[in-house]
């Protein structure tokens, strides 16, 4: 059995400038971890942080789609599990854009929680690189 994190986020910001913090390599460092992220469907990279106890720090991915500004897909490789991780962008008007994420692929819902708490987390410090 396969289980879906489904998220949405609303930010102040133009719909460019949410794009380029999920492609921008730099500006993903900002608000997730270091990397060697490149929008270029069949891409391969790693997103990578401190190793701890339980795990190695390293989620391997590859860039599935790329539909500049709206959807960017890439598979999240980590722990046993590989998942698949979808933004899709909306532009609201007024200067606001819907970021809705969906992540698929869990075998348990323990991953979903931990995914979403992880997430809600890393979405906090977007919108801090986003109001700079």
């Amino acid at each position: 059995m396969s289980l879906t994190l489904s998220l949405d986020f609303q930010f102040n910001a133009s719909i460019e400038k949410v794009w380029n913090a999920l492609t921008d390599s730099d500006t993903l460092a900002k608000w997730i971890m270091e990397n060697n992220f490149k929008p270029i469907v069949g891409h391969k990279f790693q997103f990578r942080t401190e190793p701890n106890e339980w795990w190695d720090g390293i989620i391997e991915g590859e860039v599935l789609i790329v539909d500049p500004p709206n959807r960017l897909s890439y598979t999240w490789e980590s722990a046993g599990e590989k998942h698949t991780v979808t933004w899709t962008l909306q532009d609201l008007g007024n200067g606001k854009v819907n970021l809705h994420l969906e992540q698929i692929g869990f075998s348990n819902a323990k991953g979903v929680q931990g995914a979403k708490y992880g997430w809600s987390r890393w979405i906090g410090e977007l919108e801090k690189v986003l109001d700079q």
